[in-house]
């Protein structure tokens, strides 16, 4: 089937091949890169791929630009990103009331596209205390299929000592009308500076 026919006919594209591999054979499995990417996108968060530092600072500068975030507050508690974001004007603090949020994550989950962090990166804070913005700096390393996988690492790089705030962040934009399942759930407007590193 020629390239025009599948981008004109997605459906009947779709059709033909289910057909031909049978009824009952296995979905093909997406790689855990594309997965992220689809529902992380899919749940409403903006999405930044870098090669090198220098496209994260760069990328970084853009958000900034875009939100008009120069000279404002910033909730970080990493004296790491701290000293990297140092030289864009802004003013790091360790309370929760803030412009925007600077983090770092413990892992990009690939399954349901959200975001794992712990008291790690927000002491013994709630989601809701966090500021409504929020960036997230993460590497193509740190993601998962699932949450239980997420966890696991957490397990064996704390070893013993594990985190007593786990939480997720899965809603980036805000809907209309809310559903069962994400009543009481905070809406977050985040932004992922992901580092290639593998």
């Amino acid at each position: 089937m020629s390239l025009f026919k599948r981008l004109l006919n997605p459906k009947k594209n779709k059709a033909s091949e289910k057909e031909a591999r049978g009824k009952y054979y296995p979905e093909e499995k997406l790689p855990i890169d594309e997965k992220f990417t689809y529902n992380f996108n899919k749940n409403g968060g903006k999405f930044l791929y870098c090669e090198n530092l220098e496209e994260i600072l760069e990328a970084f500068d853009n958000i900034l630009m875009e939100n008009d975030w120069y000279e404002k507050d910033v909730f970080c508690i990493n004296e790491q990103l701290t000293s990297r974001f140092d030289g864009f004007n802004l003013n790091f603090s360790k309370k929760g009331k803030a412009t925007f949020f600077l983090s770092t994550c413990e892992s990009l989950v690939a399954n349901n596209g959200s975001i794992l962090l712990s008291s790690n990166q927000m002491k013994e804070k709630k989601l809701n205390e966090l500021p409504d913005n929020i960036v997230i700096f993460a590497t193509t390393s740190q993601l998962v299929d699932t949450i239980s996988e997420g966890l696991r690492i957490i397990k064996m790089q704390q070893k013993g000592k594990i985190p007593s705030n786990i939480t997720t962040i899965q809603d980036f934009e805000s809907k209309k009308e809310k559903d069962f399942m994400s009543y009481g759930s905070s809406t977050k407007n985040l932004y992922l500076l992901l580092l290639e590193d593998l």
